[in-house]
């Protein structure tokens, strides 16, 4: 998952060159996730960017009726799917530590294999397809969804998680960001 792409040339922020709102933001990401990710440091270049992903992602955690295993292999197939090596290590990382996502899985979805769970396996594969289809699933392919017990609502869900996960797969792209030494152990190794 390189990168030979466009390269914005604005820096990362730092909390002590920061503005007043970039600051507050890096402070919240300090005290929520014990470090300031490097995405983050990307992100808050553009401080509304930044809050409408912590939103999003906040209200994707809270709302999307999934369990935290299933969350990930949301995130985790969205990040694959658009190419992000950062995301695909952070939330490769997560699922591991924090979500307790069978390492199976998360290495299925990375290596674009079966997956071992059938439901898991078909809430990957109604994710990739809601997004390779921009949106725009097939009555069959939502019926295949719905039959592995899943709801309407959470399709929304998915469509949340879409917009959190362009927000943030985007922006590294643009930016190259490198991957978090918390994360290393999950880095996506490159050709």
């Amino acid at each position: 998952m390189s990168n030979t792409n466009y390269k914005i040339g604005l820096s990362s922020v730092e909390p002590e060159n920061a503005n007043e709102d970039q600051k507050s933001l890096l402070d919240r990401a300090q005290k929520e996730n014990g470090m300031i990710p490097n995405m983050y440091k990307n992100m808050v270049n553009l401080p509304g960017l930044q809050e409408t992903y912590d939103t999003g992602y906040k209200n994707f955690r809270q709302q999307s009726g999934f369990s935290p295993a299933e969350q990930e292999v949301v995130f985790l197939t969205l990040s694959v799917d658009n190419n992000c090596g950062y995301c695909t290590a952070a939330h490769s990382f997560i699922a591991d530590k924090m979500s307790n996502t069978p390492e199976e899985v998360t290495n299925a979805i990375r290596e674009n294999k079966e997956i071992p769970d059938a439901k898991m396996s078909a809430l990957s594969k109604f994710t990739k397809i809601m997004n390779t289809s921009r949106g725009n699933p097939s009555e069959e392919e939502v019926n295949e969804f719905l039959g592995a017990g899943y709801s309407e609502k959470q399709i929304l869900a998915i469509i949340l998680a879409q917009s959190v996960k362009t927000i943030s797969n985007y922006s590294n792209h643009i930016f190259h960001t490198e991957v978090d030494e918390a994360f290393s152990s999950r880095k996506v190794e490159t050709a």
